[in-house]
Protein backbone atom coordinates (compact mmCIF):
# COMPACT_ATOMS: atom_id res chain seq x y z
CA UNK A 1 0.00 0.00 0.00
CA UNK A 2 3.04 2.28 1.21
CA UNK A 3 4.60 1.46 -2.55
CA UNK A 4 1.51 2.87 -4.41
CA UNK A 5 1.29 6.69 -2.36
CA UNK A 6 4.89 6.73 -3.38
CA UNK A 7 4.63 6.22 -6.59
CA UNK A 8 1.56 8.13 -7.44
CA UNK A 9 3.47 11.23 -5.25
CA UNK A 10 6.45 11.19 -7.34
CA UNK A 11 3.51 10.89 -10.73
CA UNK A 12 2.55 13.48 -9.36
CA UNK A 13 5.59 15.64 -9.34
CA UNK A 14 7.03 14.37 -12.09
CA UNK A 15 3.76 15.83 -13.81
CA UNK A 16 3.66 19.15 -12.07
CA UNK A 17 7.56 19.88 -12.96
CA UNK A 18 6.59 18.56 -16.57
CA UNK A 19 3.55 20.92 -16.55
CA UNK A 20 5.54 23.72 -15.50
CA UNK A 21 8.21 23.59 -17.68
CA UNK A 22 5.65 23.30 -20.47
CA UNK A 23 3.70 26.62 -19.27
CA UNK A 24 6.68 28.87 -18.38
CA UNK A 25 9.73 27.63 -20.87
CA UNK A 26 7.40 26.80 -23.69
CA UNK A 27 7.24 30.18 -25.11
CA UNK A 28 11.06 30.35 -25.08
CA UNK A 29 11.37 27.54 -27.66
CA UNK A 30 11.25 28.85 -31.08
CA UNK A 31 9.16 25.77 -32.89
CA UNK A 32 7.03 26.88 -35.62
CA UNK A 33 3.70 25.99 -35.98
CA UNK A 34 3.39 23.65 -38.74
CA UNK A 35 1.07 20.47 -39.66
CA UNK A 36 4.75 18.76 -39.47
CA UNK A 37 5.73 19.63 -36.07
CA UNK A 38 2.25 18.70 -34.73
CA UNK A 39 2.21 15.37 -36.65
CA UNK A 40 5.39 15.26 -34.74
CA UNK A 41 4.05 15.80 -31.28
CA UNK A 42 1.09 13.56 -31.85
CA UNK A 43 3.19 10.82 -33.21
CA UNK A 44 6.10 10.28 -31.31
CA UNK A 45 4.86 9.14 -27.53
CA UNK A 46 2.55 5.89 -28.83
CA UNK A 47 5.25 5.33 -31.06
CA UNK A 48 7.99 5.66 -28.30
CA UNK A 49 5.52 3.37 -26.05
CA UNK A 50 4.85 0.84 -28.35
CA UNK A 51 8.73 0.21 -29.35
CA UNK A 52 9.12 -0.42 -25.64
CA UNK A 53 6.52 -2.54 -24.83
CA UNK A 54 7.42 -4.87 -28.35
CA UNK A 55 11.07 -4.39 -26.50
CA UNK A 56 9.77 -6.02 -23.38
CA UNK A 57 6.95 -8.46 -25.08
CA UNK A 58 10.29 -9.70 -27.08
CA UNK A 59 12.26 -10.20 -23.59
CA UNK A 60 9.54 -12.00 -22.27
CA UNK A 61 9.43 -14.31 -25.00
CA UNK A 62 12.76 -15.33 -24.47
CA UNK A 63 12.94 -15.90 -20.63
CA UNK A 64 10.09 -18.32 -21.66
CA UNK A 65 11.94 -20.61 -24.19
Amino acid sequence: MNNKIIFIIKVLILSAGLSFFIKYGGPYLSIPSTAINALIAVLIPPIVVGILLGWRLLQEVENVE
